[in-house]
């Protein structure tokens, strides 16, 4: 699945973007003779080059934040609702990771598959990575591995999920490739217009991707639909569960609600209803939980689609993700064809702006921002908050050099695929609870959790606390891999 690879070049690492780089007099746009490469990507795109000295240390920061926020919203998100994925509209922190992810990935392809000499060769390789990031993610979060505090694996194949975090990710990084290497017109870059024109075919595909999820998502007939659920029996006095069919009542067009979307329901046709995400967040709207926007116990009167699963990580869902992956490919091509640093983050700031606009305005209009349904608003407002996010990171690591306080979340990005498996997936806290003294709550991990909240006098300073050092404690980690020029790759 994965290889260790080692890079014996022993040499310092070098900025790829000098603090100031040649304008002419006119200040016309310039075109780049060179791009930079990123060897051993975590996402499976590995360049063309494998020199080490050539790396964007923006991106490489950019993407350990992505996984450090991973990190913290999953530990921390249950302490702190705030801060958790929101319940179904709306926007939190935690709503951004995804987009960061994507968004990375397209930057990165446009570095890959800059110079393509056999497209059916490129493509081939492409296509390869896709298969081996969509198989890991199946193993990661297919359900194989239970995660903190189930000492236990393995999964019924009938009840595998076929979707998830790395799985969408594959389907962006396919598609992205796909443009890349099909859709790129053979002219040199020497004005904005001939930018526009070298890739004027992959924004066609982008405009056309996003009217197919616009028209199902509002254009698909939602059928009432039935699912089984499980509930509590007691007979004898003997508890124990039974399996009841609920029927939801649905009959209907372009309803973004929980239960009937067209999100969801092309996921049941296609995936099937049992292949699904079994805990939504749904879960913990208002309809859904006593504790909402946390989990806690169904209302009284809540309705029976509550309990029905959903993959916020859905087909459907993932084509209008894929357009964040081609977001980030537009602001790739500006690194490889714009020289001077100051061009560069004028046109990202360009382009993020209208971005966040379009999102404020769709909202305004009717298309509420959701997450799980992954609307053209949410995918606006993120990619522009991708762009800028990486626009002010790029200017403070590599036009003004101040790298020192970044350095930690440059080494996670260095080794972002295996930092994500072991730590956002909970291999790591998982293996080392499965060592424990006479039950298993003696475990290192919820021990040291629950001395941190005894000395704060808190529990949700406690876990806060015990994120934070999980997030350095990986960034050691990866610093140490950085140190001996290891980097995990597909």
């Amino acid at each position: 699945m994965s290889s260790l690879v080692v890079v014996t070049d022993t040499g310092e690492r070098t900025s790829l973007l000098p603090n100031s780089l040649p304008v002419t007099a006119s200040n016309e746009i310039v075109p780049s003779s060179s791009s930079p490469t990123l060897p051993n990507e975590p996402d499976g795109s590995t360049p063309n080059s494998t020199d080490p000295k050539q790396r964007l240390d923006s991106l490489d920061v950019f993407r350990g934040l992505t996984v450090a926020l991973m990190i913290l919203v999953d530990d921390a998100g249950g302490a702190f609702p705030s801060i958790n994925h929101a319940p179904w509209f709306g926007v939190t922190i935690a709503d951004f990771v995804m987009p960061f992810f994507l968004f990375g990935v397209g930057v990165s392809v446009s570095f890959v598959f800059k110079k393509v000499s056999s497209k059916p060769a490129a493509t081939k390789k492409a296509v390869l990575r896709t298969i081996k990031l969509f198989l890991l993610g199946l193993i990661l979060q297919g359900g194989y591995f239970h995660g903190r505090n189930h000492l236990t694996y393995g999964v019924d194949i009938g009840r595998i999920r076929w979707m998830g975090v790395l799985q969408r990710i594959s389907i962006g990084y396919l598609l992205a490739s796909t443009l890349e290497i099909w859709f790129v017109c053979n002219i040199a870059v020497d004005s904005a217009v001939a930018f526009a024109k070298k890739y004027y075919y992959q924004w066609v595909v982008t405009f056309l991707l996003g009217l197919l999820y616009m028209s199902l998502l509002y254009g698909l007939y939602v059928p009432n639909w039935a699912f089984e659920s499980s509930s509590m029996k007691l007979t004898s006095s003997v508890a124990g569960h039974e399996s009841v069919t609920q029927t939801v009542q649905c009959g209907g067009r372009g309803n973004l609600q929980p239960p009937c979307n067209a999100v969801g329901l092309i996921d049941r046709l296609i995936l099937g209803e049992q292949h699904l995400y079994q805990h939504p967040v749904y879960r913990r709207t208002k309809e859904c939980s006593v504790n909402s926007p946390d989990y806690g116990p169904l209302p009284p009167s809540s309705p029976g689609w509550c309990l029905a699963p959903f993959d916020p990580e859905g087909i459907l869902s993932s084509l209008m993700a894929a357009i964040t992956c081609f977001a980030g490919l537009h602001y790739g091509h500006i690194i490889v064809h714009f020289k001077a640093n100051m061009q560069r983050i004028i046109l990202w700031s360009m382009s993020s702006f209208p971005l966040l606009l379009s999102g404020y305005v769709l909202q305004v209009l009717g298309v509420p921002l959701s997450k799980p349904l992954y609307t053209l608003s949410y995918m606006c407002i993120t990619a522009g908050a991708s762009g800028f996010l990486l626009t002010f990171i790029f200017y403070v690591v590599d036009v003004k050099n101040i790298r020192k306080p970044t350095m930690v979340l440059q080494w996670m990005g260095m080794n972002a695929l295996i930092i994500y498996a072991l730590a956002a997936c909970d291999l790591f806290p998982a293996a080392l609870q499965g060592f424990y003294w006479r039950s298993p709550e003696n475990n290192l991990v919820d021990r040291t959790e629950s001395l941190l909240q005894a000395l704060l006098d808190s529990k949700k300073l406690g876990t806060l606390a015990f994120v934070l050092l999980e997030i350095l404690f990986w960034g050691l980690v990866a610093g140490f891999l950085h140190k001996k020029q290891m980097y995990i790759k597909l």
